[in-house]
């Protein structure tokens, strides 16, 4: 990852801790990490998930790739640098949410898992679900909600994964959703019910 390059920076402790900022939320500060091809339906899934997690009176916050893409991270290419970089970015990011008690839930294809483990080694046993989203290479195309897929085939778009750059996929998910056999309503289901498993609700 990056190197430090500020000095003269010390860390500073909270008053409140996170273990009281928990209690008054009633809940567990996590981070969900969907990952998956584009057009696999990782922002649909996170989506419904926040929704259903919410009226369960859970506070949520979901972190889509293409809109950190508008603010945060709007100086970054898709080059391979670039997406580690839009990576360790939102793995901060995240991992602040869920020091406040937050779930908070990321949406992002992160090919590479050396980057994904970043986030994971941030957090705290326990406060890191990864959920791969599956779908077929040629699902994904057949959905191609913002018409990538054939761009990438073109040569319009470069460095696009699943056509010019790879994507690894996760070895040790701690939920895997086939897009081809569940709908969104019940690959939402499948992750209320993992987060219950874990204890994280």
């Amino acid at each position: 990852m990056e190197e430090k390059k500020a000095t003269n920076v010390t860390w500073h402790e909270h008053k409140v801790t996170k273990e009281e900022r928990e209690k008054l939320l009633d809940q567990k500060g996590v981070v969900l990490w969907f990952t998956g091809l584009s057009g696999s339906g990782k922002s649909t899934i996170a989506n419904e998930v926040a929704y259903k997690l919410h009226n369960m009176n859970k506070i949520t916050y979901v972190l889509d790739g293409d809109n950190i893409r508008h603010g945060l991270n709007k100086n970054l290419g898709f080059s391979p640098e670039d997406r580690n970089e839009n990576i360790r970015r939102i793995s901060e990011v995240a991992n602040l949410f869920a020091d406040a008690g937050i779930i908070a839930i990321t949406a992002f294809i992160s090919p590479y898992k050396k980057y994904r483990n970043f986030c994971r080694e941030l957090l705290d046993e326990g406060r890191f679900v990864e959920i791969f989203v599956k779908a077929s290479l040629d699902t994904c195309e057949k959905r191609d909600p913002k018409g990538l897929y054939k761009k990438a085939k073109e040569g319009v778009i470069k460095n696009f994964t699943g056509i010019s750059a790879p994507y690894e996929e996760p070895e040790n998910a701690e939920l895997i959703i086939d897009t081809d056999e569940y709908d969104i309503d019940e690959s939402a289901e499948l992750v209320i019910k993992k987060l219950k498993e874990l204890g994280i609700i």
